[in-house]
């Protein structure tokens, strides 16, 4: 069983919205023989619950001269495979001489999967405390008690970061003949692949942006229909102009970041 944590006891007049349990002859079930009682399923969040009552004795832990309490899901062999729900649970025992349902308020989201189908708290309140009339929550041998579960909806988002220790490495040449009559802007080389990747060269004769009518411009081009949806790709290129003469190269290292971003509607 996995314990919440305790926190002080706070009183409030409304009862609990999900479940209540009224239990009499308290002596009775304390002097049973059955370690606990289960209540009757409930529902809460789309999910059905059970309130679990340990009079006084918890063999599996250390609630001995405790009044120990348990929310268990039920019914999770019908749940789909890796199942997982995650609740808000808030515990009340009733003070009838206050009028009262006193909590200990946990505000924390508990994780159920199928290692875990209960929590609880091993010493919600002594037995002493418990039993003294003077305290008001056992009065003519009745008490009750009361849970409240929030269920937490996830979206189940995510993303995966992947990281290549050794990057592949990719030489691609392109021969751009007649520079001197090029007559387009723009010019395209074939595609080629790198990676899982298909990709291309632009080649501006007259330059583009800063580069217009001063100098050539060059860029590597990624064929985003190859990219996977929601994919951001990282990318270390050098864009060179060979010297044909001279091996005097002219080259410029670039870092770009690639992203398709897809909204499924």
């Amino acid at each position: 069983m996995d314990l919440m944590s305790v926190r002080p006891m706070k009183g409030r007049k409304a009862p609990p919205s999900h479940y209540s349990l009224k239990i009499e002859s308290f002596s009775l079930l304390s002097k049973a023989s059955i370690d606990n009682f289960d209540s009757e399923e409930f529902e809460a969040g789309g999910y059905k619950w059970a309130l679990s009552i340990y009079p006084g004795v918890n063999i599996e832990g250390d609630g001995e001269n405790h009044v120990s309490i348990y929310l268990v899901l039920m019914d999770s062999n019908s749940l789909p495979l890796g199942w997982e729900v995650n609740a808000i649970v808030n515990f009340f025992v009733y003070n009838f001489l206050n009028d009262e349902y006193v909590t200990s308020q946990d505000a924390t989201v508990k994780r159920f999967y199928v290692l875990k189908t209960e929590w609880g708290i091993q010493k919600f309140i002594d037995l002493d405390t418990f039993k003294d009339p003077s305290n008001g929550y056992l009065i003519d041998d009745t008490c009750a008690f009361g849970v409240e579960v929030f269920v937490v909806k996830t979206m189940n988002k995510g993303d995966c970061l992947s990281m290549i220790s050794e990057p592949i490495t990719h030489f691609h040449s392109w021969k751009f003949n007649n520079f001197s009559t090029a007559g387009s802007d723009m010019y395209e080389s074939e595609s080629f692949v790198w990676g899982d990747y298909k990709w291309m060269l632009e080649f501006y004769p007259n330059g583009l942006d800063e580069g217009e009518g001063n100098s050539i411009s060059l860029y590597l081009v990624l064929d985003v229909s190859t990219l996977p949806p929601n994919t951001t790709l990282v990318v270390d290129s050098t864009l060179r102009a060979k010297d044909q003469l001279g091996g005097r190269h002219a080259e410029e290292k670039c870092e770009a970041m690639l992203a398709l971003q897809v909204e499924l509607l």
